[in-house]
């Protein structure tokens, strides 16, 4: 299970892993399973934390005062899934990060990672990636939704993850993406015409 975390970080930095930095991860993240539905987080609790998806695919949301679930970010494997906010201020979640099929991730806590990133540089390194890489997704996301029709966005997110669109259903991308889910279908039927 953690050969892909290995595999992850190994691809994610130009220092790779030693064979005791491997062991001290591998000690370190512990193996999770979660069942579809099943909860990572819930709103209202500390992320306490961070977890790397093996198999399957997961969803963060907030709820608002109707009760309408607005997707914030879609994981699949080789994806980290945590509220960062939560994890790194020890503040309470304004998410839910639940598990939109059976998915096996490996976990680890805020105190774990910080002992971690002590002792190995590829760690740190690949930390900076992710951050730099996340920082500007989000912008770009942003972006997007203030000056792009829903046309144009959902053109960049089945451009961006071609995968999302075999692995969630209509309703999750809709709202993802700001839109209805009758908006979305009549974009997809023009997009295959």
């Amino acid at each position: 299970m953690h050969e892909k975390l290995i595999a992850y970080i190994n691809n994610h930095t130009a220092l790779p892993l030693n064979s005791k930095e491997e062991k001290m991860i591998v000690s370190a993240f512990e193996p999770k399973k979660l069942r579809k539905k099943q909860y990572f987080l819930q709103e209202g609790e500390v992320c306490r934390n961070a977890g790397f998806i093996i198999e399957g695919a997961m969803r963060q949301y907030i709820v608002n005062d109707k009760g309408v679930e607005h997707i914030v970010h879609l994981y699949i494997e080789d994806y980290w899934a945590t509220d960062r906010e939560s994890f790194m201020m020890l503040t309470p979640s304004r998410y839910n990060i639940d598990a939109w099929e059976d998915t096996q991730l490996v976990t680890i806590s805020r105190a774990d990672i910080l002992k971690l990133t002590r002792k190995i540089p590829a760690l740190v390194e690949m930390i900076r990636l992710m951050d730099e890489r996340h920082a500007i997704a989000n912008n770009r996301r942003i972006s997007s939704t203030i000056s792009n029709t829903a046309e144009k966005r959902y053109e960049e997110f089945a451009e961006n993850h071609p995968q999302f669109n075999q692995r969630f259903p209509q309703h999750l991308i809709a709202s993802y993406l700001g839109i209805t889910k009758e908006t979305l279908s009549r974009i997809r039927k023009h997009a295959m015409k």
